[in-house]
């Protein structure tokens, strides 16, 4: 056994990290426990084992006295000092058993008690190995999936990429290499289970940290973000750096650095813009190349209403409103868009209205005079009460007219 026990130590410690000490003492536990249980039930044992090589033993411990009532706890005390010179009633001696009377049970135990260990360290070094890549992005290979879930090998555990947290239309078959953001461990009956995603908003910021080297020092800053995944992703920079462009970093030397992220998210289309707080600024940036005609904000609410031209309103709404609902998360406020309708040009309205407002006239009044050719202030120059009267007016009528007209002047 002691060879056994020799190999199981060394593979654990060599292979598994777990060192002698902590084995030995898993062993030697399961070992005695077992033991007390079965046909050594009553006694009070020591059990070692030797850490250079394996080596098992063990010892009954009993109790000098001078008559024996129990034979299983107590020694009397002429065979005590046989096998400890010296001893008197009350000492404690060790008597040495062969481990074999431990029996086939406590054998089992001991393996067991490996396994057990061996389950125990591998749940503990998952949490520790990863707990501080939570939120970092990881490499691993497809091995299988279950119903929605696909279960990645990252090396040194497994962990599960939900269905809830795929991007749709995104396939992978076992043998793949994928990489997902490591969103967080979840402590469940069987141990610790990481859970991946490649879906979350999170796993294109770290796309970005890693391949934009300004935003990773500091020098870019991404102050907004919005994603609807497989789809599109907007994301809102500024500079700390007057001399560094935020949207230029992003995209990079013809584009190299937005285009790698694009790759990686198997075509997801990215629009990158500069920040404002002001919303008013910050949604003319965002519905680019489509113009607000018309910004309407309701602080209160928090809502904006946005009014664009009939050719642009397609653009400004997106593909089942996808534009507009990743412009509205952007912001942070509720949007509404509607087609703009500009104001009437008609001339006779016009004109009944400046006659309204440059004399005071009542609008049948203006109304008619537009309808007889008078129709501006400059118009009436020349004009008198009588030639008001010739064209229909009353003569109290031409007389109140040309009196507003003349105060007017």
């Amino acid at each position: 056994m002691s060879s056994e026990i020799l190999s199981v130590l060394e593979y654990m410690e060599k292979e598994k990290g777990i060192s002698r000490a902590d084995m030995i003492a898993a062993i030697v536990n399961a070992i005695k426990t077992a033991a007390l249980k079965g046909v050594n039930s009553g006694q009070d044992l020591k059990i070692e084992i030797s850490p250079k090589n394996g080596q098992l033993h063990a010892w009954s411990l009993l109790k000098v006295v001078d008559s024996v009532s129990n034979p299983r706890a107590e020694i009397h005390l002429e065979k005590a000092q046989a096998i400890k010179p010296g001893a008197m009633l009350g000492d404690t001696v060790e008597k040495e058993i062969d481990p074999a009377t431990l029996g086939r049970i406590a054998a089992q135990t001991a393996r067991q008690a490996v396994m057990q260990k061996l389950r125990q360290f591998e749940k503990d070094r998952i949490y520790d190995d990863f707990k501080d890549m939570v939120g970092n992005i990881v490499t691993g290979t497809v091995r299988r999936k279950e119903r929605n879930d696909i279960f990645i090998d990252l090396g040194k555990a497994e962990a599960v990429l939900s269905g809830k947290e795929q991007v749709p239309g995104e396939e992978y078959q076992p043998g793949d290499r994928i990489r997902c953001l490591l969103l967080a461990i979840e402590s469940t009956p069987r141990g610790p289970e990481l859970m991946l995603s490649r879906a979350s908003p999170k796993f294109v910021r770290r796309l970005f940290e890693v391949e934009v080297a300004e935003i990773a020092d500091g020098t870019v800053k991404i102050e907004a973000f919005a994603r609807e995944p497989g789809y599109r992703t907007k994301i809102a920079v500024t500079s700390t750096d007057s001399k560094v462009d935020p949207v230029g970093a992003c995209v990079g030397a013809r584009g190299a650095r937005v285009k790698t992220i694009v790759r990686e998210l198997n075509g997801e289309k990215i629009d990158i813009i500069n920040y404002f707080a002001d919303p008013k600024q910050m949604i003319i940036e965002a519905l680019k190349p489509a113009v607000p005609r018309d910004i309407q904000l309701d602080d209160k609410n928090h809502r904006i209403l946005l009014k664009v031209a009939n050719e642009d309103l397609a653009i400004a709404i997106g593909r089942k409103g996808q534009n507009a609902r990743l412009t509205s998360r952007l912001i942070g406020w509720r949007l509404d868009i509607e087609e703009f309708h500009a104001a009437s040009t008609d001339p006779r309205a016009t004109a009944i209205g400046n006659l309204v407002k440059t004399f005071g006239l009542e609008q049948t009044f203006a109304e008619r005079l537009v309808a007889i050719g008078i129709n501006s202030p400059a118009a009436f120059e020349g004009v008198g009460a009588d030639d008001l009267v010739d064209a229909g007016f009353s003569d109290d009528e031409a007389q109140a007219i040309i009196a507003k007209v003349g105060s007017a002047q």
